[in-house]
């Protein structure tokens, strides 16, 4: 951050203090309060469609259906589906023989696919389009003999169901440090991958040092980066430009919306990841007068509207949203879902 830059928060910080001393102002916050909406945010279409699938089979089969893992990381999708009747499981041996399963947004390894077909359960895959993509790069730069790196984080289950898709070892490196630990049996048959909630701002320095130490490296495309997290991760940008503090509507263990959060912080914005308006304190605002709204991945619009009416509790509100990308991709259903 430069000196102007820096200069401006300064600013921005020395006005808030002086707001609080204002009398117009309530107790409980401020009497009046800009709130900016970020655009793109909420759904990817790999997550619409993931919801979409439990929904149609729930139509079609009658509940209950059974989930492999969360479908998307959401605590209010998750809750919302469970009352319709799906069932969340972590493990396959969990599904009562015959009941129809549905493979989370996330992806699973070819175990757990395995498991599936050997116990006969009659399987819908959720899994992102662009999630399938990543383990079909995976799978095909083994097949030419290299050993695949994957930069991503552990634990992750997009990580898990992807370095469980390759026969032989995955490398799995979420920083420089990572790479510079790497061994490799041939540093001339190397190619990598990306976890998908990565940008091309996250990886970026990883990819740049995995090829200083391996020079014929070979990757997928920045094309092929999830649009969505990129996305996302350039409104949030441009929002803390905007505002004194942003609230991140998206569930504790969703990997975007952490990293939404993340870099609002880095902007030096004052930000909290909320599950929804429920989670919100309202002396946050005290001193506040422009606040930034946006949503992970996986969030529903529903939770924004209900932040929205929250605040417009607390004080009046204007509301604007940016200008930014506006999103038309869209993943077909699975075709059994369709012509049923």
């Amino acid at each position: 951050m430069g000196e102007a830059d820096d200069n401006d928060h300064n600013d921005r910080v020395a006005r808030r203090e002086v707001d609080r001393h204002d009398p117009t102002r309530g107790a409980e916050g401020p009497a009046r309060m800009k709130v900016f909406l970020a655009q793109p945010r909420g759904f990817c279409a790999g997550v619409e469609r993931a919801i979409a699938i439990v929904e149609r089979a729930l139509e079609i089969y009658g509940p209950p259906v059974y989930v492999r893992h969360e479908i998307v990381h959401n605590a209010h999708v998750v809750k919302s589906l469970r009352a319709k009747g799906a069932r969340f499981v972590d493990e396959i041996d969990e599904i009562p023989a015959g009941a129809v399963t549905v493979f989370s947004a996330h992806g699973v390894s070819k175990r757990v696919a395995d498991e599936a077909t050997a116990r006969g359960l009659p399987v819908i895959d959720a899994t992102c389009p662009l999630v399938a993509k990543v383990h079909k790069e995976a799978r095909n730069y083994e097949r030419a003999g290299n050993e695949v790196v994957l930069i991503g984080h552990h634990g992750h289950p997009e990580v898990e169901g992807t370095r469980g898709r390759v026969e032989g070892h995955v490398h799995l490196v979420s920083s420089v440090a990572d790479v510079e630990a790497l061994r490799v049996e041939d540093p001339k048959k190397v190619s990598y991958v990306t976890q998908t909630t990565l940008s091309v701002d996250d990886t970026r320095d990883v990819i740049e040092a995995l090829a200083r130490r391996f020079p014929s490296i070979d990757g997928p495309s920045v094309r092929d980066i999830c649009y969505a997290t990129q996305n996302r991760q350039h409104a949030i940008r441009q929002l803390a430009e905007r505002v004194e503090l942003i609230l991140v509507i998206g569930s504790r263990n969703s990997s975007n919306s952490n990293r939404l959060r993340e870099i609002s912080e880095e902007a030096r914005v004052p930000t909290y990841l909320i599950d929804g308006p429920e989670s919100i304190a309202s002396e946050w605002f005290e001193g506040i007068d422009a606040v930034g709204i946006t949503a992970g991945a996986s969030a529903p619009e529903v939770l924004v509207r209900d932040v929205l009416d929250h605040l417009s509790r607390l004080a009046s509100i204007e509301v604007e949203q940016l200008d930014g990308v506006e999103e038309q991709v869209h993943f077909k259903m699975p075709r059994k879902l369709v012509s049923t």
